[in-house]
């Protein structure tokens, strides 16, 4: 620096005291409203089996399907880039990658569905669910759990609501039974409509824990949007907001609901689709109501199955693929898939998505943290942010290895994470 600037000021000590103290409580707000994401792994999909049809060799079942699929209808990586139009360069790293994860972990998070999937009869449904509990906490002990397991019970409006109740009792009492709750659990709460219901859930689960002597809040559940009114209320106001706030810190998820909703508006069946416009409309009020609240968003599932001669199957994998690759591109990271055949194109356009990205985000984010100055693009902290959350989300699916972002980067995870979930008001973070 050159010659030493006078630096003079206007304002007493005091004022900026004062206004300190007057944001005191809105800091307090901040923190609890808004605490940022968990910085924990988001599945890529979840995958719902129903509740009579779920065994102990699903999960592998879903994976075998998959690969069997894939040696029939495209047994080459040529032939998968052919019909997903991947890029050449691209296309043995995706089909290998996808390979290898239906044999190492064909599903990251799985739904047993006590809800619209379930074909068991009411007078089963106990029984059913006490197995689905006892299976699941068998995976876990045994490893062959997906990251991320639970079930979706019935909704809490009346004709159905003691029936939800019971459920979740017999599932969670079951895990209890067997070992206690696991890390991975999810619990799905469909349909709702009201707030009054996210908080009957929160009064529920609240209520179990007292009764097992957890810790306040162990339990959280995600919130399936499936109605008009869970997007807009009769007052006016965006529903999905004042939901997340009713389900006091126990919200993990928003999941919008395809066909339901779509029903819901009167969209025909053949129009009933995830890019409709009415579903871009829902997913982007709900990707606003939960920004900075930590409750990550999950786009729906297509009901085109990948099944038939093979032409059928490549029309419906193109589909899937170019549905799963526009969600990407709006930030939603996670979908449903309904069938094994669905598994090959979901794992194909997440690592499609990472893979072509991530040498320039490495680089980006290298230059970045080094404060180097030059190149084309203006990068700040909060496109650090975007950079880093993009390539651990790449590292945690399998799409991308650790030591290939460190080797283009010299980041190492923790130095991802730093920049991906920075404290609050600190978005200057760089890597040491």
């Amino acid at each position: 620096m050159g010659q030493q600037e006078k630096v003079a000021t206007s304002l007493a000590g005091a004022v900026s005291e004062g206004i300190s103290a007057s944001l005191v409580p809105i800091d307090a707000e901040l923190e609890r409203r808004y605490p940022g994401d968990p910085g924990t792994r988001q599945p890529v999909h979840t995958v719902y089996v129903p509740g009579n049809l779920y065994d102990a060799g699903t999960i592998r079942s879903w994976g075998d399907q998959a690969l069997k699929m894939l040696d029939e209808h495209a047994p080459s990586a040529a032939v998968f880039a052919e019909v997903l139009g991947l890029d050449p360069a691209l296309a043995d790293a995706v089909y290998d990658r996808v390979r290898a994860k239906l044999e190492r972990e064909p599903v990251e998070d799985l739904r047993v569905d006590f809800e619209d999937g379930y074909g068991g009869t009411a007078a089963d449904e106990d029984t059913y669910v006490a197995r689905a509990a006892r299976l699941v906490a068998d995976s876990y002990k045994d490893g062959t759990a997906a990251p991320y397991t639970g079930i979706r019970m019935k909704c809490f409006e009346a004709p159905v609501r003691d029936r939800a109740i019971r459920t979740l009792d017999v599932f969670l009492t079951g895990l209890m039974e067997n070992g206690g709750l696991p890390d991975g659990l999810v619990l799905t709460l469909p349909k709702v409509t009201y707030c009054e219901q996210v908080t009957a859930m929160v009064r529920l689960v609240e209520a179990f824990e007292k009764a097992h002597g957890l810790p306040a809040g162990r339990i959280g559940f995600e919130i399936q949007i499936e109605t008009s009114q869970s997007i807009l209320g009769a007052d006016g106001t965006a529903t999905v907001a004042r939901m997340i706030e009713a389900a006091e810190g126990r919200a993990t998820g928003l999941h919008y609901g395809t066909f339901d909703y779509s029903a819901c508006l009167g969209v025909s069946a053949a129009y009933q689709a995830s890019d409709h416009p009415a579903a871009d409309h829902a997913k982007a009020i709900m990707q606003v109501a939960a920004a900075g609240t930590g409750v990550r968003v999950s786009d729906g599932s297509t009901n085109v199955l990948p099944v038939g001669p093979t032409e059928k199957v490549h029309d419906a994998w193109r589909l899937h693929y170019g549905l799963t690759r526009r969600a990407l591109a709006r930030a939603y990271y996670q979908g449903w898939d309904m069938h094994p055949g669905h598994l090959p194109t979901r794992y194909a356009a997440v690592f499609t998505y990472y893979r072509e990205g991530f040498e320039q985000a490495a680089a980006r984010l290298a230059a970045y943290a080094n404060q180097v100055v030059g190149g084309d693009v203006a990068d700040e902290p909060a496109s650090a942010k975007a950079l880093a959350g993009y390539l651990l989300r790449g590292i945690d699916c399998g799409a991308l290895d650790t030591a290939e972002v460190a080797k283009l980067s010299g980041l190492t995870r923790a130095d991802l994470e730093s920049f991906a979930v920075p404290r609050r008001g600190d978005l200057t973070t760089t890597a040491p």
